[in-house]
């Protein structure tokens, strides 16, 4: 085991940097391994690196053009079958980067897909997932290959079944009435892996699912459009604080999704949408925040002052829309 001195970090992250910077300089897309389909991420102090993935060139894919097949996480990482969250307390770096195999996921459901409660803010308590109505009984099913890490019950999300997937993330599957896997269990996109009901706090019957990075809640509806055509919105996404934060959305709406696929649109959007208030006579911080949807915590932290702060009339506040 190797113990490296905090002030040898930055020497290490420089050598990264540089090292990573030659291996995507040299081999752009391809090598002679074969193609990048993947990066894998690193972090070290904060800083995120991307360490390529190589598809081999005789290897076969799926459902034409589609990325490998191959399984890109170590499934023994943090991997616990007793703990709903096992990465708690670990902190991740804004924008991090998801990638998909497959351009189209299963649908959890047999029936048409109906969404009764979005990701966001709900009845003053955060909802950090979508719910889908079924009847007690229906078969659901996992929306993409993967592992099952938990079967069991789980306080107000009842019977719950999560699987974890092969780019990282976690769908976490609530208030069924039947477990059809146990732990551990390799299972297949669009497998039955358990029964609809109405266990745990549930009005009425209904599937909860939650998709979580790392412990962190993402907005289902970032990642995947819940319509007939099932697609998932891009093989490449790179998920921002806004997307993992229930208070920057209803419940009771849909979120206007915009889909980043670079870090550079990212900054572009940011840009783009950032717009000056003048504040009139009457306004206070949590009116102005609740206006523009934003949290007081988020105008405070754009504008340098405090929640407490005194507000004057004609006075200019920087209002930044969450990206």
């Amino acid at each position: 085991m190797f113990f490296i001195k905090r002030r040898h970090v930055s020497f290490i992250i420089s050598f990264l940097s540089w090292f990573l910077f030659c291996i995507q300089g040299a081999f752009g897309q391809q090598n002679d391994s074969g193609t990048v389909v993947y990066y894998e991420n690193l972090y070290i102090e904060g800083k995120t690196f991307y360490l390529p993935v190589f598809q081999e060139k005789n290897q076969n894919s799926k459902e034409g053009g589609s990325i490998s097949d191959k399984h890109f996480v170590d499934f023994s990482s943090n991997w616990n079958n007793k703990t709903f969250n096992p990465y708690r307390g670990e902190n991740i770096s804004f924008p991090f980067q998801l990638n998909f195999d497959t351009q189209k996921f299963a649908s959890p459901i047999s029936r048409k897909m109906v969404v009764t409660s979005r990701y966001g803010w709900r009845r003053g308590r955060p909802h950090r997932g979508i719910d889908i109505d079924l009847r007690t009984g229906d078969s659901v099913r996992s929306i993409l290959d993967g592992k099952v890490r938990y079967a069991r019950y789980h306080g107000g999300h009842g019977k719950t079944v999560i699987v974890r997937h092969n780019n990282g993330l976690e769908t976490v599957y609530a208030h069924l009435s039947k477990f059809l896997v146990k732990e551990n269990d390799e299972v297949k996109k669009g497998q039955v892996i358990a029964k609809g009901g109405i266990t745990g706090n549930a009005r009425g019957s209904h599937l909860h699912l939650e998709v979580r990075y790392h412990g962190k809640s993402i907005n289902p509806e970032y990642l995947f459009e819940f319509t007939d055509e099932t697609e998932i919105r891009s093989n490449v996404v790179f998920v921002t604080r806004k997307w993992t934060t229930p208070h920057y959305h209803r419940s009771t709406r849909k979120s206007n999704i915009i889909v980043h696929t670079s870090e550079e649109d990212i900054a572009l959007l940011q840009e783009q949408q950032k717009k000056v208030y003048t504040v009139k006579q009457g306004d206070t911080l949590y009116r102005i925040a609740n206006t523009h949807g934003l949290p007081i915590s988020e105008i405070c932290k754009i504008n340098s002052i405090r929640k407490n702060s005194v507000l004057r009339v004609g006075q200019q506040i920087i209002i930044s829309a969450a990206q």
